[in-house]
């Protein structure tokens, strides 16, 4: 689905060791908050990450209150599954303090990455809002910025 409305980042890529935040265009941001039925905005996106680029074949990985992505922000927000996968993690996962890096650690050495029970909730939520999120995001991009409030 293509997005009217282009996202902004606010730090320039170059001269950032670590990567340049990323700042979702107001329908994607809206359409998560929808489906999340939460504010999305303290969620902090970094794009083209040398942490996440550590993480070998991952396209992103997540902390507390944060996305650090492999790829640049714009292919993070136009891949809806990946967007709401990641999101669950740091919202319903982090958030909640069901998810430390010892739990998540301790998950995969017992069932590998694709097993552990914290990436299948993701992967089975994403799925299951998916639908639900293209809608919302159809709607936002339709009506325009005016109609986020």
């Amino acid at each position: 689905m293509r997005i009217s409305r282009q996202a902004t980042v606010r730090d320039k890529p170059s001269g950032r060791p670590f990567g340049s935040r990323y700042v979702l265009a107001q329908p994607v941001a809206g359409a998560l908050e929808q489906v999340f039925a939460e504010p999305v905005a303290e969620v902090i996106v970094i794009e083209h990450s040398r942490y996440a680029l550590v993480h070998r074949g991952m396209r992103a990985t997540t902390r507390p209150n944060r996305i650090l992505l492999a790829i640049s922000g714009a292919e993070f927000a136009a891949d809806a599954e990946l967007l709401l996968h990641e999101y669950f993690h740091v919202l319903r996962q982090w958030r909640t303090g069901r998810l430390t890096r010892w739990r998540y650690l301790i998950e995969s050495l017992r069932y590998g990455y694709w097993a552990n029970c914290y990436e299948r909730e993701a992967r089975d939520f994403a799925a299951a809002a998916l639908e639900r999120y293209r809608g919302c995001l159809r709607d936002l991009s339709l009506r325009g910025p005016h109609s986020l409030g």
